[in-house]
């Protein structure tokens, strides 16, 4: 494992977490919102490495990387394209496959909106809606829970905080998680403090343009038991993808990767072989 410091746009500090060969087809695994690279452990612990370089980047204002204060920071496209598009030049990635969880999806789709996807092999899009805000189809969002709306997890109230943030990890599995589980994510998901939270969440976005005018494979993955990525934003997402391929995971909730790590490393594994072989 290799741990690297990247300027990411207007020289944010990024860190970085690197394995495999580094001459391997390159998947930059992008994790969610409020989350961290270790998102991706089941991921960067495996047999995936042996044949692919896997890239996490902890996200601007996530995990160990830095932190602006200034909301311009993280609620418009530009710095988190940029950052994606740095951590792609400093590391000589050859058109990496981008995998994005959930608001990782966005970022990802930031990407393709201020560069294209010249520079990628595909998309591969897990729990992630592509509208939200002021864009988001009517009514849709109020169907969700409370844990799952989550605006608990802008407070600076550590306790009020706290219990928000455990309550959408709670949301974010179709099963109870272990105790072990829990705790590890509540760990790193207090790592990212609330003005970061609600700066990147509270966006207006709409990102069907952008995959409508996708030229490179793409992928939908969803756990059958979300409760944060309802289904009818999971249709909207098959709906946009060019080909409208999609995988679907059952007795999983919004973290297929953790709860059926078997399952989606190899869907994964295959996926990548064929857009980058």
């Amino acid at each position: 494992m290799r741990k690297l410091e990247i300027a990411g746009a207007d020289g944010v500090r990024l860190h970085v977490r690197d394995r495999g060969p580094e001459d391997a087809p390159a998947l930059l695994l992008i994790h969610g919102w409020s989350q961290h690279h270790m998102s991706w452990s089941k991921q960067m612990g495996g047999d995936l490495a042996d044949r692919f370089r896997l890239v996490a980047p902890d996200l601007r204002g996530h995990g160990a990387s830095a932190k602006p204060e200034d909301a311009a920071a993280y609620d418009t496209s530009a710095p988190w394209a940029g950052d994606i598009a740095a951590i792609i030049a400093a590391l000589g990635l050859d058109r990496p496959l981008l995998v994005g969880w959930s608001m990782g999806g966005w970022v990802a789709c930031d990407y393709l909106r201020v560069h294209g996807d010249a520079g990628i092999a595909g998309l591969v899009l897990v729990g992630s809606t592509i509208r939200m805000g002021q864009g988001a189809a009517v009514g849709v969002h109020e169907k969700r829970s409370p844990a799952v709306k989550a605006t608990g997890m802008y407070s600076e109230d550590q306790e009020a905080n706290l219990t928000a943030t455990i309550g959408f990890l709670r949301a974010c599995f179709a099963k109870t998680p272990s105790k072990q589980d829990l705790a590890l994510m509540t760990g790193f998901n207090m790592l990212c403090p609330p003005h970061v939270r609600k700066a990147a969440r509270l966006r207006s976005e709409d990102y069907r343009p952008e995959l409508e005018a996708l030229t490179k494979p793409a992928l939908a993955i969803f756990g059958e038991g979300e409760k944060v990525c309802l289904p009818a934003m999971a249709d909207e997402v098959r709906a946009a993808l060019p080909g409208g391929r999609s995988l679907s995971y059952p007795g999983c909730g919004h973290v297929p990767f953790w709860e059926n790590p078997d399952r989606f490393n190899a869907d994964l594994a295959q996926f990548a072989t064929e857009v980058m072989s």
